[in-house]
């Protein structure tokens, strides 16, 4: 029982963790955009994109990633599988997300000092990093060692390219518009 208890905290903190990181390039990108627009329309927006990444940073994506890297953990621990090969994968995956997760902090701060050089385009393209993560994670973890094969490594590859397609597709939308 103790270990359905530490997996369902696991998830629920998983699921928090990903909305701060889905959210926060979205606000990025919003400020980003927002540099643009005149100043009485730019400032106060400025002010509030700055409000709301610093509370979805500080109150959702920093606590959600601390209690889904302890729960996580903890289910190691109970579970005592760390010489199946999925867990090194899926830890390997974790530590990408972890610098993922660090690098959108850097990414705020700069956005914040105004002195990012990352533009829109790139903020969305960044954005979908997750959205392949959170599928490896899922798949791994899912499918343990099933997920090593190379359909799950092709399927994520192909998931890498409908992303990116989306995204110039969108651009490309957005110049005509």
């Amino acid at each position: 029982m103790l270990y359905l208890v530490v997996k369902a905290l696991h998830l629920i903190a998983m699921v928090a963790w990903f909305a701060g990181l889905f959210y926060l390039p979205r606000i990025l990108i919003y400020s980003v955009e927002a540099y643009d627009k005149p100043a009485p329309e730019r400032d106060p927006l400025l002010a509030q994109l700055e409000v709301m990444g610093r509370r979805l940073w500080r109150g959702i994506a920093w606590p959600a990633m601390v209690a889904t890297l302890a729960f996580g953990l903890w289910l190691a621990v109970l579970r005592s599988g760390w010489s199946e090969p999925w867990l090194h994968v899926k830890l390997t995956l974790l530590a990408l997300l972890v610098a993922y997760h660090l690098k959108c902090g850097s990414l705020r701060r700069a956005v914040v000092a105004r002195s990012t050089r990352w533009t829109s385009y790139h903020l969305r393209l960044w954005n979908e990093v997750a959205t392949v993560l959170l599928i490896a994670i899922v798949l791994v973890a899912t499918l343990k060692d099933a997920a090593l094969s190379w359909t799950v490594v092709a399927a994520i590859g192909a998931v890498m390219l409908a992303l990116t397609g989306a995204v110039q597709l969108y651009k490309r939308l957005r110049r005509r518009g």
